[in-house]
């Protein structure tokens, strides 16, 4: 503080200063920068000393004045950092700015607002009380929040912050409080931008230091200091989330354009939001009042997982709802692109400091989701890896090369772990098997989508745009449409494997993970070692002890591989010279067949019409239950015999030609299979799934549809399993 001695033209010397009551306002100041923070200067004007008195040296009136001249009111929030707060508001013309006022109201430990403004807004009286009035009415019809002052201050006055986008810069700096943030600035800004034709001084404003206050969010207590959490405007999610009141799930109520009836009246209902542009089969979300859709999450909650990884949030998830669904919506409307954190950031759109704690967030919340399969997964091509070294094992072995063995190394190898895939066969797949021998796509296995929205299936078919696979039928497993992929499923399995390690003719009979690392041993005698094998056989190998493990697997896993069952699905498809069938079932993709009796069960209960749009006349039927070991010693064309006796039954008022073309699938018969899908014995329990998927000694992992207890004996199944098990080695 500068001594009135000092004051240019002061003739008559110094004298000591009237300390003033608590109720003064301060006098006319002048204001320094140093490092970030502000200092206040005050200079004192005077004649003569009072009688008696004589000069004194300005240190001493210094040293005096430091002491009685003013007294600093600090902020009231216990714990704060902040030794001298300064109004960031500057609304009142009274405002204290970085001087003394009765009251700080603390928003951050860097950010405050004096009793002036707070006045200036909250008083009948003052200037600014209709517009916090006309805030406050929108905020009420929206939101459940309170819409207090501190919460208009931190929606409508905060300045908003930025960082620069050169890369060897990228400081963070305060815009002025006219200046909107957008994601096309936030995508542009740099250091000294021009701004309504004016810009700032200096050549090289990236040489300027950072606000020192920016540091101090990046500490763990910062958080904690918030009063209130960030409410993003703009967010991709908000299409996705208009039943939902905008502040439970992150989002600001002054943002949004809808009024209260509208609000209220979507709250009430369960439709889909229809989004332009976005596939229908993509619905992250739960709506109001919605249960059981598969893969879905609720955007105004953390999920059991969630908090075990952020705990820090389980108190007020506000600011993690923001991310996570800001990053879920992102994802969802372009999911052919990797996701960064880059590229999310733009996106939070919120004012103050907070916006920097936002985005420091988003990497930790984006790496986890990817993890976890929720974003940047299916047949996704990605140019580094997307996760940081700490979650990449050194190698694995993926042994088998079907769906689970195939997402699984997918991931592993976009995570940035080395993978190599053993396969027995002479091709990938498992028991997908598409053949094209009849003219069309014939899936000899899985060909059919069990529910399409939210399936994995449905991502990787809207990611090399297969454009006929949506043919529908209703059959509910995942919600919505129950759908026949017309190009089989091996086209999203070959897409799965672009890349891959993978070797055939490699059956592996041993794995002995007694060591530090795994030793897989092959039939041939090769042998490879790995930090972590994944397993992801069909359960009829485990259960026939195809695979010595060393040690031997603990016991609780076993009573779990031998209380689960094995099913058969065998196939017939047959190509006939003119499609007989059409006048009678008028354009139906199927038919069905029911049989004469319980002994004929399960035998041709259904014929699918492979072409229904097309020329093809090719009908597929399926063999199910006991009927399968009536025709599992029979020759091919004694069950083609059997099932053209079906036909002409079904069709006895015309004539049923004989087919040109046919085959007869035989997956009992199947070395490496032996079954097509499982199911829990009867006495057993759904619990079994859930045993037969935990790993060994954090070693030895196992996936496959029979260790899906959600989703068993589904390719999506398959699919889900194999991501859960990447993102399980990830994490250890």
């Amino acid at each position: 503080m500068l001594s009135d001695a000092d004051y240019p033209g002061n003739p008559s010397g110094a004298r000591r200063a009237k300390k003033r009551s608590s109720g003064e306002s301060p006098g006319d100041g002048q204001t320094l920068r140093s490092s970030g923070r502000q200092i206040n200067v005050r200079v004192k004007r005077t004649n003569n000393p009072p009688p008696g008195q004589s000069k004194r040296k300005a240190t001493d009136t210094e040293e005096e004045d430091d002491q009685s001249e003013k007294k600093y009111r600090k902020c009231e929030k216990a714990g704060c950092s902040a030794m001298y707060p300064v109004c960031f508001a500057s609304a009142s013309e009274r405002c204290a700015k970085n001087g003394y006022t009765s009251r700080w109201y603390h928003l951050s430990c860097g950010e405050h607002f004096c009793n002036e403004c707070f006045d200036h807004y909250y008083r009948s009286h003052k200037d600014g009380y209709e517009t916090f009035a006309s805030w406050k009415k929108v905020w009420t019809s929206n939101g459940k929040s309170e819409p207090s002052l501190k919460a208009f201050m931190a929606d409508q006055q905060l300045p908003f912050w930025v960082q620069c986008t050169k890369p060897d810069c990228r400081k963070w700096r305060q815009l002025t409080k006219e200046i909107q943030l957008t994601a096309s600035l936030a995508a542009s800004y740099r250091c000294g931008m021009k701004f309504n034709n004016i810009k700032s001084e200096g050549p090289d404003q990236c040489s300027q230091p950072e606000d020192l206050r920016v540091a101090e969010v990046t500490d763990s207590w910062w958080h904690s200091m918030l009063i209130l959490p960030p409410l993003f405007k703009e967010s991709p999610a908000s299409p996705f989330l208009a039943a939902y009141y905008p502040d439970c799930v992150g989002m600001s109520p002054s943002g949004s354009s809808m009024s209260q009836t509208e609000l209220r009246a979507d709250h009430c209902r369960t439709v889909q939001p229809q989004i332009p542009g976005l596939c229908p089969y993509f619905q992250p979300f739960y709506q109001p009042n919605e249960c059981g859709k598969a893969l879905c999450v609720r955007p105004d909650m953390m999920e059991l997982d969630e908090l075990y990884e952020f705990p820090e949030f389980s108190r007020d998830p506000t600011m993690y709802l923001a991310l996570r669904n800001l990053i879920l919506a992102s994802w969802h409307k372009n999911c052919k692109e990797v996701l960064t954190a880059q590229k999310c950031a733009l996106h939070i759109i919120v004012r103050g400091l907070v916006r920097v704690r936002c985005v420091q967030e988003m990497d930790r919340v984006l790496h986890f989701m990817t993890r976890k399969g929720l974003i940047n997964t299916g047949v996704l091509a990605v140019k580094r890896p997307l996760l940081p070294e700490r979650y990449r094992s050194k190698n694995v072995i993926v042994i088998g090369a079907g769906a689970s063995g195939l997402a699984a190394a997918r991931q592993l190898q976009n995570f940035g772990t080395q993978v190599a895939v053993l396969e027995a066969r002479d091709r990938i797949g498992g028991r997908v098997w598409d053949d094209t021998s009849l003219g069309v796509t014939v899936g000899r296995g899985a060909q059919i989508v069990n529910g399409c929205v939210n399936n994995p299936i449905a991502l990787m078919c809207e990611q090399v745009s297969a454009r006929s696979w949506d043919h529908n039928e209703f059959f509910a497993q995942f919600s919505g449409d129950h759908t026949l992929l017309n190009k089989g499923y091996s086209v999203l399995l070959h897409k799965l494997a672009e890349g891959l390690d993978v070797r055939t003719k490699c059956p592996v009979q041993a794995i002995d993970y007694s060591g530090d690392v795994v030793k897989v041993t092959s039939s041939n005698g090769s042998q490879w070692t790995a930090q972590k094998v994944l397993v992801t056989v069909p359960l009829t190998l485990l259960q026939k002890n195809l695979i010595q493990f060393n040690p031997p697997l603990p016991e609780r896993k076993l009573k779990a591989i031998h209380s689960l069952g094995v099913g058969i699905i065998e196939k017939i498809a047959l190509q006939f010279p003119y499609r007989f069938w059409d006048n009678k079932i008028q354009g139906a993709d199927y038919f069905g067949h029911i049989p004469p009796g319980p002994e004929k069960r399960g035998m041709f209960s259904v014929f699918y019409d492979l072409d229904p749009q097309g020329k093809q006349a090719v009908l597929m039927s399926v063999i199910t239950g006991d009927a399968v070991p009536a025709v599992r010693d029979l020759e091919d064309k004694e069950v083609v015999d059997e099932c053209m006796k079906v036909l002409r039954e079904l069709f006895k008022e015309q004539e049923v030609p004989e087919p040109v073309q046919f085959f007869v699938t035989h997956w009992s018969k199947d070395m490496w299979s032996q079954m097509s899908y499982s199911f829990v014995k009867t006495g057993g329990s759904g619990e079994a799934y859930d045993i037969l998927a935990e790993d060994v000694q954090g070693k030895v992992f196992f996936a496959g549809e029979a260790t899906n207890r959600h989703f068993p004996q589904t390719v999506t199944g398959a699919y889900l399993s194999g991501v859960r098990e990447a993102s399980k080695m990830a994490a250890m």
